[in-house]
C-alpha cells in the first residue's frame, strides 16, 4: 500500500510539473520578465531608462521585405539571414529589468515577438500557416538572457500585463487576419504614435466591417475583450469607436469574422 501511495504521489507531482511547464509556455506567467504597467496616457520618450536599444537592423529589414499591405517577402528575408540572425542575437543578449522605461520595454518585446515570428517561419519555410508548426505559440524557443520564452509567453505573460491594449495591433502572427507587420521597427522615441497608427489602420482595414448597427469585427476583439477599456471599464465598442470612421451604436451586438490563418506571404 505504501508503495502504491508513493507511486501515486510521484505521478501526481509529474503531472503538476508538466502542467506548470505548459502554463508557463502558453504565456499565463511572465517567466520572470518585468511587466511594468503603462500609467495614464503613454508618451513617446527615450528618457528615464538605463538602456536605449538601437533597432535599426530590424528597421532596415522590414523596410526591405514588408510591403504596404503588410505582406512579407520570406524568400527575401532568407537572403538576409545573416542580418536577421545578428539582430536576433542582439535582442537575446539583453536581460530586461525594471530599470528599463515602459517605452523601451514595449518596443523591445514587440520587436522581439515580430522578429522571432519571422525567424520561426523561415525555419519552417515553405509553410501554408503558422498553425501547421508544432507548438508555434507555446514552445519556448526565444532566448532572453538565461530564459527561453514562447510567443504566447511574450504576448500573454508580458505585453498584456503592461496595460496597453494597442499591443494587439502591433504584434504580427504571420497570418492574413493578423494586424499587418509594420514596415518599421518600434522604438521608444515613437512608440505612442506607432501604436496609435497600427491600431487605427487595423480597425479601419478590411479585417473589420464596421457599421452602426451590424458590425462584424476581428476575433481579436473577442479573444482579448477584457483588455479593451474606456475610462478603466471594459468597453470593446467604445474602444473601437475611438479609432473607427463609423461609430458603432453602443447597444449593437458585435459579430466576429472568420479568422484566416493563411501565411502572410508576398509569394
Amino acid at each position: 500500500m505504501k508503495n502504491l501511495i508513493h507511486m501515486a504521489s510521484i505521478l501526481l507531482l509529474a503531472l503538476v510539473l508538466q502542467s506548470c511547464n505548459l502554463t508557463s509556455a502558453a504565456g499565463i506567467t511572465s517567466s520572470g520578465q518585468p511587466t511594468k504597467e503603462v500609467q495614464g496616457d503613454l508618451t513617446s520618450s527615450t528618457a528615464n531608462s538605463v538602456v536605449n536599444i538601437d533597432h535599426s537592423q530590424w528597421d532596415m529589414l522590414v523596410k526591405k521585405h514588408v510591403n504596404e499591405a503588410g505582406l512579407v517577402d520570406y524568400k527575401g528575408f532568407q537572403q538576409d539571414r545573416e542580418a536577421l540572425n545578428s539582430y536576433l542575437q542582439k535582442l537575446s543578449s539583453y536581460e530586461p529589468t525594471d530599470e528599463w522605461s515602459v517605452q523601451e520595454l514595449l518596443a523591445y518585446y514587440i520587436n522581439l515577438y515580430n522578429a522571432y515570428t519571422v525567424d520561426l517561419i523561415l525555419k519552417n519555410y515553405p509553410t501554408k500557416s503558422i498553425k501547421d508548426i508544432d507548438g508555434a505559440f507555446t514552445k519556448g524557443f526565444i532566448p532572453v538572457g538565461d530564459r527561453e520564452l514562447s510567443l504566447g509567453g511574450i504576448e500573454n505573460g508580458v505585453l498584456r500585463k503592461m496595460n496597453e491594449p494597442r499591443i494587439h495591433f502591433a504584434i504580427n502572427c504571420a497570418s492574413i487576419s493578423c494586424p499587418k507587420l509594420l514596415d518599421e521597427a518600434f522604438t521608444a522615441s515613437k512608440i505612442n504614435e506607432q501604436l496609435d497608427r497600427v491600431t487605427r489602420e487595423f480597425i479601419r482595414s478590411d479585417k473589420n466591417e464596421i457599421t452602426a448597427n451590424n458590425p462584424k469585427v476581428s476575433h481579436i476583439f473577442k479573444w482579448y475583450d477584457n483588455d479593451y477599456k474606456v475610462g478603466g471599464e471594459k468597453n470593446v465598442i467604445g474602444f473601437i469607436n475611438q479609432y473607427s470612421e463609423t461609430e458603432i451604436n453602443p447597444r449593437a451586438t458585435l459579430e466576429y469574422k472568420e479568422y484566416d490563418w493563411s501565411l502572410n506571404d508576398q509569394n
